[in-house]
């Protein structure tokens, strides 16, 4: 483990964004030993060489490797905040951090959705990685393929789910279509599965992610949603016409 290297590529990151104060503060509360000091002479901001002094001491301190593992993430990822939180999870995992104890807080909250095995499948390490852009991308293109498939259909995206799932003429049947509400909740399926390729899928496929971008809120939401379609999916009965 490189704590010299960890806690230089940090201090870089978070020198900017917090006070000598925080620091203080967020190492006090985090660590039972006294900060020793460990000049270095490349590091030239006070804030930048205060946190190389908190994780050096922690790297010297006698404790179970595992002790202190959990330490340094839970000092890191608290100095780093919302702002700097995928780049210092970037700089932990890259340098030989345990990925489950590095990624335990994104994990959490990713399977406390519960989504559909499909979007677990395609959109995990994405989403643990921060990179919100293309999991939805590839969670909206995973349903596109899947409703493609059990069609038995040549069609692709909007046209695709216009004509599948359509309530008189489509292949795939969400409901018996024949109260009222039948043929609502197949309209309406077919209306949210249309705008899922009309509002998500093409505007990922064809927008650069610097210029779409997805927030980590937004990207949950939309798992959440397209977990739901894949549930309809999966009860979809397929009739030849």
């Amino acid at each position: 483990m490189n704590y010299k290297l960890i806690a230089i590529q940090i201090g870089e990151i978070i020198k900017w964004n917090t006070s000598k104060n925080e620091i203080n503060r967020i190492a006090e509360a985090t660590f039972s030993f006294k900060r020793r000091s460990f000049p270095h002479d490349s590091i030239t901001a006070e804030r930048a060489q205060l946190l190389y002094d908190w994780i050096m001491s922690l790297a010297t301190e006698k404790m179970n490797n595992d002790d202190r593992s959990k330490l340094l993430i839970q000092f890191c990822k608290e100095i780093a905040g919302k702002t700097n939180i995928d780049a210092v999870i970037d700089i932990l995992s890259k340098n030989g951090l345990p990925y489950n104890l590095v990624y335990k807080d994104e994990l959490d909250v990713f399977l406390g959705r519960e989504f559909h095995s499909e979007v677990n499948k395609h959109c995990r390490e994405l989403f643990l990685q921060g990179n919100y852009f293309h999991a939805v991308f590839e969670a909206a293109k995973a349903y596109n393929y899947s409703v493609k498939e059990k069609a038995q259909s040549e069609k692709d995206g909007f046209n695709l789910m216009m004509d599948v799932l359509s309530v008189n003429n489509g292949v795939l049947k969400i409901t018996k279509c024949i109260t009222e509400t039948d043929k609502n909740v197949q309209d309406g399926i077919k209306f949210l599965s249309s705008g899922l390729m009309q509002a998500i899928r093409n505007p990922t496929a064809h927008e650069p992610a610097n210029t779409w971008p997805i927030s980590k809120q937004d990207c949950l939401d939309i798992l959440s949603f397209i977990s739901f379609l894949f549930r309809q999916l999966d009860n979809a009965q397929y009739f030849k016409i």
